[in-house]
């Protein structure tokens, strides 16, 4: 009762602030122009190791590092198993790495993992709480923008019994972070680049998989029920009609919640006329797996047509369609997808809407946030109820002053649900800054999309959040810390539901608005 109470006195804050905010007075001559341009690197990584029984699998990493200095680089990390008969086992979390000039064409970089996952689990492949650590060091050669070489690590889940070193291969790729200062939101501004992580498009989907007459569950069984996933993709376009994009997406329905896909993409396609049709197909590679469903060590195959409509003002739907596949395991489905799409940057090439490199449009801001969050009360599969910790990443886009989109995704970390992950997308309402200091903020916002793993008893994997949230920061400087508290639940009737306390470490900064 103190909760809503709560909840119900911060409606009627966020309501106020919102309906009376004016212009948020901002002096509108100045064009704003990029306050940064600091390194990046995308990163993979290939990590063989055993398990504790001795049975041979790899590590499959993904990172995106951005630098904070010369020396020093940040940023977000995936994992997922991809050799051995493990698919479904992933986590995510954050990397820093620090590197030292060794040659003009070689670098030496030292790292720490810091992130939660798990998965596939047995009496001698156990998670624990999913709470994952990894230190790395390794020697790369450079060649242009690209570099590789060789790493030693130590992966270990300190609640479970996971744990041991690898020989890893490292390729990664520098580029660019472009952004404008925080305090430029709101402002006209302009850029011949993109701004932010690069991806020009986000969208939304809904898809249902038709299991094959030959896919089997881990144990044995045939799948005959419908799968119905909810997701989310980035896209960046490189040319007329051709795209590369990387996607997340989980169970919600079927009855195989815990079922999790992380894919890269490549795709083309040709206008039909001028009505807005552009028609085309994909290719899809990556890891899947869990909710019982038979991946084999992890790997997913995924082709077929596409067809998409770009309406004038940006956003655009999206169908597609074919066959997945898991090569080494006994699961294969033939699929539908229908997305909603929007633009993310506004200095994107011609052919994708329209517009041209480098026009003025308003600076918003964004947020990218390391996550901790607290759920006092949750329901498990075997009837017990226990508190569980999750780690998580955060993104929030403005779309307005007052308007704000936001996406989540992470895996429990503390407690005995290390199988267990999340994503979930949504929006939220926030005031105008409370101070003289600019970025002191209250919010409510409400998210949909799917969890499932460790036991938790969220029957078919469909998950709501509400939370509403405090934020203090300065509007001159990049650093946010939010303190949120909310309700976790599963949509269906009868499923776990929690209320939820969250911390966030963020960092802001401004890009254009399509």
């Amino acid at each position: 009762m103190r909760l809503r109470k709560f909840l119900a006195l911060l409606v009627l804050t966020v309501h106020a602030a919102v309906a009376q905010a004016e212009d948020d007075g901002v002096p509108r001559s100045r064009i704003a122009a990029l306050a940064a341009a600091r390194p990046a690197a995308y990163e993979m990584s290939w990590a063989p190791m055993r398990t504790p029984s001795g049975q041979r699998m790899a590590w499959l990493g993904a990172s995106y590092l951005v630098a904070l200095d010369d020396d020093w680089g940040v940023g977000p990390t995936v994992y997922g198993s991809a050799r051995g008969n493990f698919g479904g086992i992933f986590a995510g979390g954050f990397t820093v790495q620090r590197r030292w000039r060794m040659t003009p064409n070689s670098h030496l970089a030292t790292g720490l993992y810091l992130g939660a996952g798990g998965g596939v689990s047995s009496d001698s492949l156990r998670f624990g709480g999913g709470l994952m650590l990894r230190p790395e060091i390794s020697l790369r050669s450079e060649f242009g923008a690209w570099y590789s070489g060789l790493s030693l690590a130590y992966t270990r889940f300190p609640s479970g019994n996971v744990r041991g070193s690898s020989v890893a291969f490292v390729l990664g790729r520098s580029g660019r972070f472009d952004s404008f200062a925080a305090s430029d939101v709101g402002l006209p501004g302009r850029s011949g680049a993109r701004t932010g992580m690069g991806f020009d498009e986000i969208s939304l989907s809904a898809a249902v998989y038709s299991p094959r007459s030959s896919s089997r569950s881990r144990d044995g069984q045939t799948l005959a029920r419908h799968i119905g996933k909810a997701g989310a993709d980035l896209r960046q376009y490189i040319g007329p009609g051709a795209w590369w994009g990387i996607e997340a997406s989980g169970a919600a329905k079927g009855g195989a919640d815990g079922y999790m896909e992380i894919l890269g993409s490549l795709g083309q396609d040709w206008a039909l006329g001028a009505s807005g049709l552009r028609l085309g197909g994909q290719l899809s590679l990556g890891l899947g797996g869990g909710g019982n469903l038979d991946t084999g060590n992890g790997w997913l195959m995924r082709a077929g047509p596409s067809l998409r409509w770009q309406s004038p003002w940006g956003a655009g739907l999206r169908l597609d369609g074919g066959l997945l596949k898991a090569p080494s395991g006994h699961f294969s489905a033939s699929y539908a997808r229908l997305s909603l799409s929007m633009p993310l940057e506004s200095a994107v090439p011609a052919d994708s809407y329209g517009d041209s490199w480098g026009r003025t449009a308003t600076v918003r801001g964004q947020s990218v946030f390391a996550s901790i969050q607290h759920l006092s009360k949750v329901r498990f599969k075997d009837g017990s109820q226990a508190s569980m910790g999750q780690l998580g990443v955060r993104l929030v886009r403005e779309l307005s002053p007052s308007i704000y989109g936001t996406a989540q995704a992470g895996t429990a970390a503390f407690g005995h649900a290390g199988a267990y992950a999340y994503g979930l997308f949504g929006a939220g309402l926030q005031s105008r800054p409370l101070n003289a200091l600019g970025s002191t903020r209250v919010g409510l916002e409400a998210l949909l999309g799917a969890g499932g793993g460790g036991g938790v008893a969220l029957g078919s994997g469909a998950l709501m959040q509400t939370e509403a949230w405090l934020q203090w920061g300065e509007a001159n400087e990049n650093l946010r810390v939010r303190l949120g508290v909310g309700q976790w639940r599963g949509l269906r009737s009868g499923t776990a539901s929690s209320p939820i306390l969250s911390l966030s470490l963020g960092y802001a900064f401004g890009v254009l608005q399509p």
